[in-house]
């Protein structure tokens, strides 16, 4: 039997979670993206359930925050569009290498971000945020790293706007994913009693988060998204190729 993490690498891991917790606490996702690549380094067992009870406690807390500015009917769509998604991912989850499936994420996402770049809008509609659930759902399910495709969808409204909903999106959109890790005997007891050691972190990432917030809302937040998710695909490609 494996043994557990042991406590100093909790430790850096709370750390580590506390700085992806400060970045999504100010653009409105980007913790998972961040810490997970890192995580896995201290041990494979961290990601993905642990870390999305981790990101699941910081984003009760920002959906609180930024309450007033969650767009329902958005959040409605998109959890339509992610229960597919995160069956599937569950099932792949189940049947083939992590290895080759967070490669293709890293890929999908940079690819996304080029898309953006050169021009070519996404806003809230119906079909955009189906589709953006849907590959947030297997994304998420399958790495823990399901922000981006919502996120993107959101990136030309205001930063409250933005991290209230993606908030109020994660909240119910990780519950779905956690849940279907413990159908398929990847989430427990074991994997919770972890996560508890992320949440110091995590509390310390979501006070700072506060400050930083103040200067992204003065029409940064856009650039934010597209740097976060840019620099978080180029990790996850990377770190797959190594």
């Amino acid at each position: 039997m494996t043994p557990p993490p042991e406590a100093s690498q909790l430790v850096l891991a709370a750390a580590i979670a506390g700085l992806g917790a400060t970045v999504q606490g100010s653009v409105g996702f980007g913790m998972a993206l961040l810490s997970a690549p890192l995580l896995t380094l201290i041990d494979r067992r961290l990601v993905p359930g642990p870390l999305m009870v981790a990101a699941l406690a910081l984003t009760l807390m920002v959906a609180w925050r930024d309450r007033r500015s969650v767009d329902v009917r958005g959040v409605k769509w998109a959890l339509i569009g992610r229960v597919p998604g995160t069956v599937a991912g569950a099932l792949t989850l189940s049947l083939l290498p992590l290895h080759t499936l967070t490669l293709v994420f890293g890929g999908v996402v940079v690819l996304a971000v080029l898309m953006l770049a050169c021009g070519v809008p996404l806003s809230p509609r119906v079909p955009t945020l189906l589709g953006a659930g849907l590959l947030s759902g297997f994304m998420g399910t399958t790495s823990a790293i399901g922000g981006p495709p919502v996120a993107m969808v959101y990136q030309h409204e205001k930063g409250r706007a933005v991290r209230g909903t993606l908030a109020g999106y994660f909240v119910f959109g990780a519950c779905m994913s956690i849940a279907a890790l413990a159908i398929v005997g990847r989430f427990g007891l074991r994997e919770l009693g972890w996560a508890l050691w992320l949440l110091p972190g995590v509390l310390v990432g979501f006070a700072v988060s506060a400050r930083v917030t103040r200067w992204l809302d003065a029409g940064r937040t856009r650039q934010a998204v597209l740097v976060v998710a840019a620099v978080s695909g180029v990790i996850v490609f990377v770190k797959q190729l190594l």
